[in-house]
């Protein structure tokens, strides 16, 4: 028996509780957020293994048949594609979770994708199955929770790390604190990692039925305002929400800032380095309230930072920092 894994981007669906067929379907069809099925033809390797459904990893074999669903990427240190790049059968899985398309640049610092062969679309009564089927629904139509935004000046910024200890710190101080990821490609363990911090709930744009945010405007924002109003309706204290990448990169970052709007009581920007900072100020028009990431990683890089950009600056690795946060954290919030 072919082994089946289910990525995590079939975490919102019933794909795992309820039978479906697969069946190739006419490519004029196709779309992002079609769940579909591979086969595996590539080797796996370690830095792109197969996230399930669960967030566990697992190495997948070829022959094996994978689940995930059609989106694009458009990553700045890794790789860039498109389900619509896709010629004939042959796609690769862009991101551990499934996200599938045709990589069209890739960084030459890290191992090639998984290549796979297209199999067919995931189907129920001759009828595709996609994200937004599953896609999280509100009643509510109001967003008015205080929120601590994390922004960077790309990927790999230290957006997630920053994050998990902000909601742990706040999570200390008694306050019921949710965790979100509002933009990027599609990957459950940074969520799950803001959960294991101290999250009373952690939600993102797969659960609004977005294999990744790298589409329309409007499309983004009509997905992502019902996931707002769930976040206000469950009633937090405070809301962490990071947005993936950098405002200026095609995630839609600037759009989920401005639907935040005045709940934003802190900005919090995770930066590579002191001259990214002023990049981002200057180029996005951000004023953060602190900064962190690699900028911050010896006490000459946050004298830099604050001689550049005139902001605050905090290493989030370093142990000893959590009284600064605490205190940044009373101050912006007015705690």
């Amino acid at each position: 028996m072919t082994v089946v894994s289910l990525t995590s981007l079939t975490r919102i669906s019933d794909l795992a509780t309820k039978p479906y067929d697969i069946a190739p379907i006419e490519r004029d069809q196709w779309d992002s957020g079609d769940y579909v099925a591979g086969e595996i033809t590539g080797t796996s390797h370690r830095v792109y293994g197969l996230e399930l459904a669960s967030g566990r990893m697992v190495q997948a074999l070829p022959g094996d048949h994978v689940i995930g669903a059609f989106g694009n990427r458009a990553a700045t240190l890794e790789g860039v594609g498109s389900w619509a790049d896709i010629q004939g059968s042959e796609m690769h899985a862009m991101t551990s979770a499934g996200l599938f398309g045709a990589v069209t640049s890739m960084s030459l610092l890290i191992p090639p994708t998984l290549s796979l062969t297209y199999l067919g679309h995931v189907v129920r009564n001759g009828k595709k199955v996609c994200m937004s089927d599953f896609a999280i629904r509100s009643d509510n139509s109001d967003f008015n929770v205080p929120t601590i935004l994390l922004v960077g000046t790309s990927m790999s910024a230290g957006k997630t790390t920053t994050g998990r200890l902000i909601i742990h710190e706040l999570h200390n101080m008694g306050h019921k604190v949710i965790g979100a990821k509002l933009t990027g490609a599609g990957r459950y363990r940074d969520v799950l990692s803001f959960r294991d911090a101290g999250a009373t709930a952690v939600l993102d744009f797969v659960d609004a039925g977005l294999p990744s945010t790298v589409e329309p405007e409007d499309e983004f924002r009509k997905a992502i305002l019902p996931l707002l109003n769930h976040i206000d309706r469950l009633q937090p204290d405070f809301l962490v929400a990071e947005a993936g990448a950098s405002p200026l990169e095609p995630y839609n970052g600037a759009a989920a800032i401005e639907m935040l709007n005045d709940n934003i009581k802190c900005t919090v920007l995770c930066a590579s380095d002191p001259y990214a900072v002023v990049g981002v100020e200057k180029a996005f028009g951000l004023k953060p309230d602190l900064v962190t990431g690699p900028a911050t990683s010896t006490s000459a890089a946050i004298d830099l930072v604050r001689k550049l950009a005139g902001v605050d600056a905090l290493n989030v690795l370093d142990p000893d920092c959590v009284t600064e946060l605490r205190t940044k954290l009373r101050s912006t919030l007015g705690l």
